[in-house]
């Protein structure tokens, strides 16, 4: 044994005085009866002046606020009595000038003979501990406060579209949409007829779609036909086909859409629009599931799934013998609604979502989300064009954007004037007549064609004529 270690181990004292953490040694009555070099340059008290004293006085009288701290709660006295080691942290020691500092402190029973004689408390300064801490929370606050600034202007990011329904185009959250998507899967594995019902811009074509891609005829044809786009005369050869030589103009024989259409899906888009005669003729398919071309005589068996939509109130129709009922009760087998985009705006964080992660693709944006300011100015507006005047608005905005956060540059007719407070008490039709005809007068009347009326509102052209017919909007003519 070297004589360096029998030096200490023949006087502990001058170990003790060797450590860098402070140290006091108590006896029964809580005065200091040992005091290190240590505790002397932290506390600014020298050993002379404490020993024999009542340490808790001196150094542990108050917590960090200035609040008394009782002898009879120091934990250090506390030890003396019950011979329990205690480690206490987020406690102050005050020093000889009146300040304090941050400790983290042991309080050891000493025992002799199994009897306690004293305590002894090993502490050490935590102030650069305690400011590193403080440091790093108010980093973290600051993150946090960035981050929910981040919220506040992407309010919702690509990320938070609907997984399940991504790919299909169908995405939602609400009731009434997820009630829509539940139809949609119950019926798309049988072959029964669908009749989708929902105004202009809802996406009726995509739940056709999405019923034909999840059913047993999915790697079949899917045919459109839009039954408003030609005229009675026309339709019925797009639907059934003609000979050649059947009418002027036919110098060549033509399948029509049912044809096309065999072991696939037919979708009969506006099927309101359907001319009566027409109606007959469909009727007979729908039943017979065979027809003639315009012109010929041999008859065609087909094997067709038949979907079809409207805008219109079909059964008013009806009623005013303007459609065959029995071919209503033919095509409303099964009726799925699809709800305007007004009645489920809790829907547009995830659609705006879907429609710029498509956007970015086709346009090479990398916009990161909208704007949540914007998307409460989104939420608050009627959308009578529905989905179709979403994209519109969202390409629009895309365009424009030069940041990864998409913002409103232009505002939302009924959204943001304080009109749609005003609308509460008007019927949908006023409400659409009114938009129909600003967006008319903003085009110039220009209906069709790039930037024209149409296009803005994102309906066919031919449905935009239709709706102005219907709501009596009439160019220069005061609503």
């Amino acid at each position: 044994m070297s004589s360096v270690i029998k030096h200490f181990l023949n006087d502990p004292k001058l170990l003790l005085n060797a450590v860098g953490e402070g140290i006091y040694g108590f006896d029964l009555s809580g005065n200091a009866v040992f005091i290190n070099p240590a505790a002397e340059q932290m506390t600014g008290w020298e050993a002379g002046e404490l020993l024999g004293k009542k340490i808790h006085q001196y150094h542990h009288h108050s917590h960090a606020d200035g609040s008394e701290y009782p002898a009879d709660e120091c934990q250090i006295y506390k030890t003396m009595f019950d011979g329990e080691t205690r480690y206490v942290k987020g406690e102050v020691f005050w020093r000889k000038d009146g300040s304090c500092f941050p400790v983290e402190y042991t309080s050891t029973p000493v025992y002799r003979d199994d009897q306690i004689i004293g305590a002894v408390a090993i502490f050490r300064d935590i102030s650069q501990q305690v400011e590193t801490e403080q440091a790093l929370r108010s980093a973290l606050k600051q993150v946090q406060s960035l981050s929910e600034q981040l919220k506040e202007e992407n309010s919702y990011l690509l990320s938070e579209i609907n997984q399940n329904w991504q790919g299909s185009g169908l995405v939602g959250e609400s009731h009434v949409f997820n009630r829509m998507l539940e139809q949609i899967k119950l019926v798309s594995k049988t072959d029964s007829t669908v009749l989708i019902l929902g105004e202009n811009g809802t996406g009726k074509e995509l739940v056709a779609r999405n019923l034909h891609f999840l059913s047993g005829r999915s790697d079949m044809p899917f045919v459109r036909v839009n039954c408003a786009a030609f005229s009675p005369s026309l339709l019925e050869s797009e639907l059934f086909g003609h000979e050649k030589g059947a009418f002027t103009g036919a110098h060549d024989k033509r399948k029509g859409r049912f044809e096309l259409a065999h072991n696939g899906t037919l979708f009969l888009d506006e099927i309101g629009e359907l001319p009566q005669e027409a109606q007959s003729k469909l009727l007979r398919v729908l039943q017979e599931q065979e027809f003639e071309r315009v012109g010929g005589s041999k008859t065609i068996a087909v094997n067709i799934r038949v979907i079809a939509a409207t805008n219109r109130d079909l059964w008013k129709m009806v009623e005013e013998g303007a459609f065959r009922m029995d071919l209503y009760y033919r095509l409303n087998v099964f009726p799925i609604k699809v709800p305007p985009l007004r009645e489920r705006v809790e829907d547009l964080p995830v659609l705006c979502a879907n429609m710029i992660s498509k956007l970015n693709v086709r346009l090479k944006k990398q916009i990161k989300g909208i704007a949540k300011q914007s998307l409460k100015k989104l939420q608050a507006y009627s959308w009578p064009g529905n989905i179709r005047e979403l994209q519109n608005v969202l390409e629009r905005e895309a365009i424009l954007s030069h940041s990864h956060t998409l913002h409103l540059s232009q505002p939302l007719d009924l959204g943001e004037t304080g009109s749609q407070d005003d609308d509460k008490n008007q019927s949908l039709e006023a409400i659409q007549k009114r938009h129909i005809t600003k967006t008319l007068e903003s085009c110039g009347w220009k209906i069709s064609g790039k930037a024209g009326a149409a296009e803005t509102l994102g309906l066919n052209e031919s449905t935009l004529r239709s709706k102005m017919k219907k709501l009596n909007i009439i160019k220069n003519r005061d609503i």
